[in-house]
């Protein structure tokens, strides 16, 4: 394979033989991983990830909607623990809104929200894209982050509907391909929609997908493959397109 690509979302921390995933993701073509936290303990193995792997292994640090129940406590001790290592990561994020009824549960849609708006509001003050989670909350995480002027985010496995990813897109945002995109029909149609300009690759590992797929970077080759299959272009145009976004927009520097 004569061409790289980049996984602009993996769980690392999550993986049970890390150095056998990255052995194998270089192995087929991938050129960087950002991998994501979720809470105070996640965030401090990526950066502990991150450091073994550089110029490889990119962190993002955030506060996973999933984690707001058991986190909201400390939440302003993990906004300075983000602060704190803004000369370490390339982004905020995993962050956003989930309405799921086992999030809700859990926390509430205000509660949400307010965490959320904090965590932009540390993004849009340091400069930092977001990395954004917007399961059923698609209309109210576009609205914060636009209401925030939040100036660069990717909203991570989107699967809402066409007017609101009109607006991502229109105000400059991007959207990231998973391995759903090929069976998953909303999220096919969201990248059918998306410009190459504004797409980006991801593997989301270590998630398991239809068919009990557990996904690792190595994987993005095959996200890789379904989006060229949908855009009906050559798997080089798609990797030398979402490559090229993933380093303007987390500002990597690979190799």
């Amino acid at each position: 394979m004569d061409y790289e690509v980049i996984d602009s979302h993996a769980h690392l921390e999550e993986l049970g033989d890390l150095e056998a995933a990255i052995r194998r993701a270089k192995d087929s073509g991938v050129a960087a991983i950002i991998a994501v936290g979720s809470d105070r303990r996640s965030n401090s193995q990526v950066l502990e990830i991150a450091a073994r792997y550089k110029s490889f292994v990119y962190p993002a640090l955030g506060l996973h909607p999933w984690s707001l129940a058991t986190a909201i406590s400390t939440l302003e001790r993990d906004l300075q623990f983000i602060e704190g290592n803004i000369e370490s990561i390339v982004a905020i994020g995993e962050v956003g809104l989930d309405y799921s009824k086992e999030v809700i549960k859990g926390a509430g849609k205000d509660l949400q929200k307010w965490a959320l708006r904090s965590i932009l509001e540390l993004a849009k003050r340091l400069g930092k894209p977001a990395i954004i989670h917007s399961r059923y909350a698609w209309r109210d995480c576009f609205a914060l982050a636009e209401g925030i002027a939040i100036e660069k985010a990717v909203f991570h496995w989107y699967t809402g509907p066409l007017n609101v990813l009109r607006d991502i897109l229109d105000r400059g945002y991007f959207v990231s391909a998973t391995l759903a995109a090929g069976y998953h029909e909303e999220h096919r149609r969201a990248i059918r929609e998306t410009p190459l300009e504004r797409l980006l690759l991801e593997t989301d590992s270590p998630v398991v997908y239809r068919g009990g797929t557990r996904a690792e970077p190595a994987d993005v080759i095959r996200v890789l493959d379904v989006v060229a299959r949908l855009k009906d272009v050559e798997p080089s145009i798609v990797a030398d397109k979402t490559t090229q976004n993933a380093l303007m927009l987390f500002a990597l520097r690979t190799g």
